[in-house]
């Protein structure tokens, strides 16, 4: 085995990420990132399985299923549960999307986890689902919704574990990019959101096929399902992601733990408090009265809602803490500025960098950006080192984000609390013109203030006064 191999899969074994090629093409970084790919593959699979889930709404019959009526009514009831369903999506993907502050997931965990609610999870659900209420014989054609027990005691545990795969996968396979709650609960949240959203379409369809065909219903058929729209797409549409958000603090809690214990039981207790919740509300729904739901509604379900919001508050200050932490012991070594941990520990910090850097151009903004990664990379390298979850390999990539830090802050706004706005965007770029300086007699020029013609260059500044782990100096 050679030895980048070697390092490589030491690396992915930390946890830490892989050693970037700095001969590499912009062609050769794109297309060689396996995360594109991934995404790539991943997009056929939801596709194929979207697919699949429309045919299985088409009628059985060869004959209803080729009859254009049919089909037109069909396609009418997609569109408009489509678009009846897709304003819960978007605003639950803005919400998670602000919930990761600090150090954001890449856009490919983004998309993989929404693409797995979708399409995969919902999926298999209803298979798994159908499956278990056939072999309880309940009443009905073998939809979990027709019957109480399916609901209750087969779809939170198989929903829930279906949701929450994509997270296992994605912790094994970028375990260096999941190190806060902030960051599974978001990603844990969009593949409920997808969820939701399948499930949705599937409830409103059914819902709008039965007012269109059964005259009891009314004229209006639009209006009676709206009132479902309301109640699953607004009223309780936190139900989803509240409980796949269990298992996603489970998860955090066990990928940063040291304890082999606590990496296996929190997961899984995570996991059973997400199915207990699931259960609770469907057996409400299914069961209870109007008169119990509201109780159950108003006084349990929009209380843990508001414990939830509170938690993540709660997150967002632990994580800003322990950024500031961190980045302090590199302050004390003299490796990073004495405001580098304000500056990337606080929101408003870090927002005002962004909107100064706006200001300026977008150099500008990709070097901002950037600074500010790799300093909460460094926050989080130097918090799983201290742990114990990272082993000597810590070392050499820590020394690789601060020759990283020491390169993007010329071009970066890396103390916003001492920048001024300036506005650079267009700002006609004048190119220098210089003339050298007048010789006059003496050794040093006329007053000291330029060499003597012929002095030489001039000589190099002195090297910083404190080095990177390695030895090589880094500055600051």
């Amino acid at each position: 085995m050679s030895s980048s191999v070697a390092e490589r899969r030491a690396r992915f074994r930390n946890g830490l990420a892989p050693k970037r090629d700095s001969n590499a093409s912009w062609s050769q970084r794109v297309f060689g990132n396996p995360w594109l790919w991934a995404c790539v593959g991943s997009t056929i699979v939801f596709a194929v399985l979207l697919w699949a889930m429309w045919d299985m709404s088409l009628p059985s019959d060869p004959a209803q299923r080729n009859d254009p009526t049919i089909t037109a009514m069909l396609t009418e009831a997609l569109r408009k549960s489509f678009w009846w369903a897709l304003p819960t999506l978007a605003v639950w993907i803005v919400l998670f999307r602000f919930v990761d502050r600090y150090r954001r997931a890449p856009f490919a965990l983004w998309y993989l986890s929404l693409g797995w609610g979708i399409s995969v999870s919902t999926y298999i659900a209803i298979h798994v689902n159908t499956w278990a209420a056939e072999q309880m014989a309940v009443q009905g054609n073998g939809d979990p919704a027709t019957a109480a027990g399916p609901a209750i005691f087969v779809a939170p545990f198989v929903e829930e574990f279906t949701k929450a795969t994509v997270l296992f996968l994605l912790a094994i396979l970028a375990r260096n990019r999941l190190v806060s709650r902030l960051q599974v609960i978001s990603l844990a949240g969009l593949s409920a959101a997808g969820f939701a959203f399948t499930e949705n379409i599937l409830y409103y369809m059914r819902a709008f096929l039965y007012a269109t065909t059964n005259a009891d219903t009314g004229a209006d058929a639009e209006a009676a399902t709206l009132q479902l729209v309301w109640l699953r797409g607004f009223y309780t549409a936190f139900g989803h992601p509240l409980f796949t958000m269990m298992t996603a603090v489970g998860l955090v809690y066990g990928l940063r733990s040291k304890s082999r214990i606590v990496r296996v039981m929190a997961p899984l207790t995570g996991f059973l408090t997400a199915a207990l919740l699931h259960m609770s509300f469907n057996g409400t729904v299914t069961v209870a009265s109007d008169d119990t739901q509201q109780s159950l509604y108003l006084w349990v379900a929009l209380p843990l809602v508001l414990g939830a919001v509170v938690t993540i508050l709660f997150a967002t200050l632990e994580q800003g803490r322990l950024i500031r932490a961190r980045l302090t012991d590199y302050v004390r070594m003299g490796w990073l500025r004495p405001y580098d941990p304000i500056a990337t520990g606080r929101l408003r910090s870090r927002f005002r960098a962004q909107v100064l850097a706006w200001w300026r151009d977008w150099r500008t903004v990709v070097a901002t950006t950037r600074l500010q990664r790799r300093l909460t990379e460094l926050a989080y390298l130097r918090d799983g080192m201290t742990r114990g979850l990272v082993d000597h390999l810590g070392a050499v990539r820590e020394e690789e984000l601060l020759w990283d830090i020491r390169a993007l802050r010329p071009a970066a706004i890396d103390n916003p609390a001492e920048t001024r706005f300036e506005f650079r965007w267009w700002t006609r770029r004048k190119k220098a013109e210089f003339e050298p300086p007048t010789s006059y007699p003496g050794p040093a020029g006329l007053g000291g203030s330029w060499p003597a013609p012929g002095a030489g260059a001039t000589p190099p500044a002195p090297p910083p006064a404190f080095a990177p782990p390695s030895g090589r100096p880094i500055g600051s």
